[in-house]
This record gives C-alpha cells, structure tokens and sequence, in this order.
C-alpha cells in the first residue's frame, strides 16, 4: 500500500482540533465551556484548513478571556475556610438612589475590615466618585481631617459608609464640603451604627431642615457622640423643631455649636425649653444668629432651668437691654455657668447695669466677655463695682475690647487688684489719653 508523505507529516506536526478545544477551557483559571465554533470549509486534511481553523479558534478564546476578565472586576474572593472564590456581585443604576442601605452591599461575603478601606473603594466605584488619597492614607489614624475636601452628596456617601465599621477614628472633621442634606443624612445614618466617633465637625456644609431632621433622629440612638458641631448650615426655626425632642433625650452630648445659623426668637423659644431638660451638654454657642430680646427671654427661662451649663456663647446676636436683663436675673441664681460672652449684643449702658447686679450674687461664673457693646465706660464700671461688692465673686477675666475706659475706671481696677490679684481685663483705649492726644 503506498502512503501519502504529505499525510503523514500533517499527521505529527498539527495538533487535532479536540486538542485545542481542552485547551480553550481552561483560559483564566477557570472551567468553562467555549461557545460553539463556526464549522470550517476545509476539510481536516488539509494543512490550510487547519490554519484557519486555529486561527479561528485563538481569536475566541481571546474574546471568552476578555469576557471573564470583565466578570473578574465585579467579584470578591471569600470563603468560609480561607479559600479563594468567585462571588459575582451585580449593580444596578438603583443602588445610587439610596444612602447606607446600598442594596445588597454589606451581603456579599468579604474578610472582615475594620478600617473600611475595602467598602470605600467599592462605595466610590458604585457612586461614581473619586475615593480621596487624603482618607485613605489617614484611615487608620484616630483622627482625621478633611476640611475643604470638596466631598459633595455622592462623596460623602461613600465615606459615610466605610464609616459604618470603622474602629480606629474617634475624631473626624468635615467642615466645609458641601455635602448638603443627602450627605447630612448620609452621616447620620453612620453616626447610628458606629460606637466610636467621640467628635465630628460638619460646620458650613449647608445640610439645612433635611440634614438637621436626620441629625436629629441620630441623636436620639447614638450614646457615644460628646461633640457635634453644626455652624454655618442653614438652620431655622424648622430645624430647631427637630432638634428640640434631641436635647431632651440625648444626654450624652457635651458639646454642641450651633452658631453662624438662622435661629430667630421663634426658634429660641424651641430650644428654651429644651436647653431647661437637657442634662449632658457643658458647652453651647449659638453665636452669629438672629435673637433677639423677646428670644432671649425665652431662652434666658429654659437657662434658668438648666443647672448643668458650663460655657455659653451668645455674641453677636442682639439681645439688647431685654436680654441683658433677662441674663441678669438668670445669673442671680444659677451656680453652674463660668463661661460667657455677650459681646456685639447692643447691650447699652442701663442694660449693663442691670446686669451688673447679678455679680453682687453670683458665685461662679469666670469668664464674662462683653467686648463691642455700645455700654460705654459707665456701663464697664458698673460691672467691676458689683464684682468688688462681692467677696465671693469668682470672675477671673473680663473682656471689654474696643470700649473706651476713663481714669475712674482705672482706679477703681487698681483698688480691685488688692482683693482680687489674678483678675485681668480688657478693654480699648484710656479716654483722658485721646483728650490729650486730640
């Protein structure tokens, strides 16, 4: 029988077509069936044909790798017994629409991280945002900063969940990122499930009723929050609403700044009441807003009432002789209060001395700031002629900024100074010093 040399030599050099079909199947690791194939023309003896054929074959299995490859992207490895597995995690358009609750996040099984590095990636991807070096490089720190980060709503979404198990920041600054009230939510839902974040920041972020409404519920759960500041965010009477049943309930919080707002008498007449329940906060400021002296009756009531207040900040508000006055009676009984600044409050000269009488009483208060009020010198040395009628004052420092003294006042510190050696005060320029200048 005479053999075909041609044969043969296709026979050993070429590899069958069932050959590289195992070898397709296993591309990327994992077992997989190719797609089906398109038949080819030739015939399998022919050397051509089979060139094809390969060729065909090779382009296909390039296209099934690419395939995988864009499965591989959307998979997390994990498995009960440490062993690598392929978990397919699907996204949708929907998941950007909710805060927290991304569906089907916090699902998928993954090893366990208590920094959050491995969701905030995932949470940026999925909302479409750029994760911030800065974060990620003090993610393990127990304190971070990122003022002026530019996080937005949809960032600030995303840190907000890597927040969730976070166990390393206890201090965390988010002033000025405009994160409105979607972001403003977005941390108080945080703020609910973590138990280790002791002070935040998010002054000047603009969250307004809606951020202030979910704040607000954050407060009434979360029991580890000592420090909260909220300036520069839009607040009004509508916020002070939600706020109000906060303070009743939270007794945790320390500190609390709610200053550059829009809080008006009406919200001080919320918050009054309030502030007379409430049995944790040592620190208030509502600085730069808009009561004036019927608020700050109301609010001088609820004071009265609230015997746990250490510091309280009132300046550049407007009480005027009302609120002077008002503040005058509160302080004549209560025993808690040492630090205060009244200042730039149009407080004139009758409503200082008014209000000087209450240091005749009181016994506790350190700190008295009164800078900026059209009080003139009369109404300074009124306030240092109480303190001196009273033996017990413990008034340390008192701040007259930019309020012109005359000789009288001078004598009278001089004469206090025997009695009261560690008592400094400050005030503008001497009157008989401009008359001799003039």
């Amino acid at each position: 029988m005479v053999v075909d040399k041609n044969v043969i030599n296709e026979s050993i050099l070429l590899p069958s077509v069932s050959e590289d079909d195992d070898e397709g199947q296993n591309l990327g690791g994992i077992a997989r069936c190719p797609p089906s194939r398109p038949r080819s023309q030739y015939s399998r003896g022919s050397v051509d044909g089979q060139r094809v054929q390969r060729a065909r074959i090779s382009h296909q299995d390039e296209a099934d790798a690419d395939e995988e490859e864009e499965v591989n992207r959307h998979t997390v490895s994990c498995t009960d017994d440490g062993q690598l597995e392929k978990v397919q995690c699907v996204y949708t358009d929907e998941d950007d629409d909710t805060d927290l609750e991304l569906d089907g996040f916090y699902n998928k099984k993954q090893p366990y991280d208590p920094t959050g590095e491995s969701h905030y990636k995932e949470a940026c991807e999925m909302l479409g945002v750029t994760p911030m070096s800065c974060f990620l490089r003090n993610i393990n720190q127990s304190e971070v900063n990122m003022m002026h980060c530019g996080l937005g709503p949809q960032g600030t979404k995303a840190l907000a969940v890597s927040l969730v198990t976070n166990t390393s920041i206890l201090k965390l600054n988010l002033q000025d990122n405009w994160m409105e009230g979607m972001g403003g939510s977005a941390v108080a839902d945080m703020l609910k499930e973590n138990c280790y974040i002791t002070e935040i920041d998010l002054s000047e972020n603009s969250v307004g009723e809606q951020g202030a409404r979910a704040l607000s519920g954050m407060l009434l759960k979360n029991s580890t929050l000592m420090s909260l500041k909220l300036s520069g965010n839009h607040l009004d009477e509508r916020s002070a609403r939600h706020l109000a049943p906060a303070l009743v309930s939270n007794q945790k919080l320390q500190h609390l700044d709610l200053s550059h707002n829009k809080f008006g008498d009406a919200a001080a007449e919320i918050l009054g009441p309030a502030i007379a329940e409430n049995t944790g906060i040592k620190s208030l400021n509502l600085a730069w807003n808009c009561i004036r002296g019927k608020g700050a009756i109301a609010f001088a009531k609820g004071l009265e009432g609230n015997i746990f207040l250490r510091t309280l900040d009132l300046s550049y508000n407007g009480l005027g002789k009302e609120g002077a006055v008002a503040l005058g009676e509160v302080l004549k009984r209560n025993n808690t209060l040492e630090d205060l600044n009244i200042s730039n409050n149009r407080i004139p000269l009758e409503g200082a001395i008014n209000f000087a009488l209450s240091l005749k009483v009181n016994t506790t208060l350190r700190i008295l700031k009164m800078s900026r009020n059209p009080m003139q010198s009369a109404g300074c040395f009124a306030i240092l002629k109480s303190m001196h009628a009273n033996p017990d004052s413990a008034v340390e420092f008192l701040d007259f900024t930019d309020i012109c003294v005359d000789q009288e006042f001078e004598d009278l510190f001089a004469t206090i100074k025997e009695t009261f050696p560690n008592l400094q005060v400050k005030h503008g320029r001497k009157l008989n010093t401009m008359v001799k200048k003039s």
